[in-house]
């Protein structure tokens, strides 16, 4: 009875398309295999743009760690400014490299900057004077590089600033006569009314006399500016240059070294190294520095201390501290005899120590012959 009667909803069920889960039908299609292809079942996923980020995208801040270190204004912020300092650290560079290679000193760098001879840099001098230096820079780029520039934010570029941003000033030490110039002053414009009754006791001074500082020798050099953003760090100083730059160090003769030197000790370290130059010429600390530090740095003494000038009362402070008395006549003796080894005269303790060990020997060779 019930195979010879049909339902209608059994005839609907016969005549209607089948239902196939399109999850299932998709896993189906993805685990199969296909003649010529290789079974990759998560090729889908590998479908993802270049600039795809996963996860929920977090809008940066507009301050950086640096920032919050140096605790800058929001107006001073240095976060997506890299290509703007970029562009004025080159254009700088390249003005630093034109000044170093064809000026002896600061003044001449000066004064071929200052067309109108007033004793400062404005805005049309120093974009002629980067054209004569086939740096061709446009508003924009010459507006930056001259407020990097001005410090005092007074329009204009003084000696000292041009001195400090422009120009490599360590290599180029102030001459005596150069010091004079800058000292002495300009004489006043007599077609300015505004300069023609100044009085001769306020000279226009290119810089201060405390702006003048020693260098670690007799040498004078002008004081170093720094942007008020970065003021609060003056006291940071970073010791990498000085864990190998020690005396007394043990010579490489005295242990063994394999394979090619990498070292250049060969050839003298340049005075001014490019950017790109990574050979290490000495000066630079190495693991054995590190892991054999003489006694000279594990008491904080580095090679600058032993070769900077010093004053006679300095030296003998220095030789009573580490208990080498001498008196005033043996004194005077080894000072004649270091002063001699500088074509200034200058003194330095390793020069007192060296004349002090060639006392010994000569003393110990006269008591060898008397015996």
């Amino acid at each position: 009875m019930a195979k010879t009667l049909y339902w209608l909803h059994e005839l609907q069920m016969k005549k209607g398309a089948k239902f196939i889960s399109k999850r299932v039908d998709d896993f189906k299609e993805k685990f199969q295999h296909k003649l010529g292809r290789v079974l990759d079942p998560i090729a889908e996923t590998m479908n993802v743009p270049p600039d795809h980020t996963f996860g929920v995208c977090l809008r940066p801040d507009d301050y950086g760690a640096d920032d919050l270190i140096y605790n800058r204004l929001p107006g001073e912020y240095l976060r997506g400014k890299d290509r703007q300092r970029a562009l004025v650290a080159a254009a700088r560079h390249h003005l630093k490299n034109v000044n170093y290679q064809n000026f002896d000193t600061l003044l001449a760098a000066f004064r071929h900057y200052d067309k109108k001879g007033d004793g400062v840099i404005d805005k049309a001098e120093l974009r002629e004077a980067c054209e004569q230096a086939n740096l061709h820079l446009d508003e924009k780029l010459l507006d930056q590089l001259f407020d990097y520039c001005d410090v005092d934010d007074d329009g204009l570029i003084n000696y000292l600033e041009f001195a400090n941003f422009l120009n490599w000033k360590d290599k180029l030490p102030l001459k005596e006569y150069e010091e004079r110039v800058v000292i002495k002053g300009r004489k006043p414009d007599c077609a300015n009314t505004a300069e023609a009754h100044v009085e001769e006791s306020e000279p226009a001074l290119l810089i201060k006399p405390e702006d003048i500082v020693l260098k670690r020798s007799s040498e004078k050099t002008l004081r170093t500016l720094q942007r008020p953003s970065v003021q609060g760090s003056s006291h940071y100083k970073t010791t990498s240059s000085d864990i190998s730059a020690v005396v007394g160090a043990v010579p490489s003769i005295c242990y063994p070294i394999y394979g090619v030197p990498t070292v250049r000790s060969d050839i003298p370290a340049p005075r001014i190294r490019r950017i790109s130059d990574r050979m290490n010429y000495g000066e630079e600390g190495n693991a054995y520095s590190l892991l054999h530090p003489t006694i000279f740095s594990q008491k904080g003494v580095f090679e600058r201390d032993f070769f900077q000038t010093r004053s006679k009362k300095e030296i003998t402070e220095i030789l009573c501290n580490i208990g080498v008395k001498l008196s005033d006549e043996e004194f005077e003796n080894v000072w004649n005899l270091a002063s001699k080894k500088h074509y200034r005269g200058e003194v330095c303790i390793e020069n007192i120590r060296n004349v002090l060990d060639e006392l010994r020997h000569a003393d110990r060779i006269k008591c060898k012959r008397t015996m």
